[in-house]
């Protein structure tokens, strides 16, 4: 059963970091690009960043560039997503995804 389990989300100050982590099983972790997508309250799910299945692409949405920063640990089956400089419309529920499947999602809350 694949499952994925996100952790690391919290309350931070405008212009704080956090970092996110997504522990996988069930499948086979380094065959797999991975994504992470976030929901703003009363918004759908919108894509944040994409990394294929060896680390070496990454693509990030406008709204996060050069501010986030995905990586993966494929020995430990493990994807992250450092958030630097953080804003208050950074604030939404963090899921990883592979495919269709995601997890139940970490909350970053961006606020002074």
């Amino acid at each position: 059963e694949v499952q994925l389990v996100e952790s690391g989300g919290g309350l931070v100050r405008p212009g704080g970091s956090l970092r996110l982590s997504c522990a996988a099983s069930g499948f086979t972790f380094s065959n797999y690009a991975m994504t992470w997508v976030r929901q703003a309250p009363r918004k759908g799910l919108e894509w944040v960043s994409t990394i294929n299945s060896d680390g070496g692409s990454k693509n990030y949405a406008d709204s996060v560039k050069g501010r986030f920063f995905i990586s993966r640990d494929n020995a430990r089956n493990t994807l992250y997503l450092q958030m630097n400089s953080l804003k208050p419309e950074d604030t939404a529920v963090y899921y990883c995804k592979q495919g269709p499947r995601r997890g139940q999602g970490t909350q970053v809350t961006v606020s002074s």
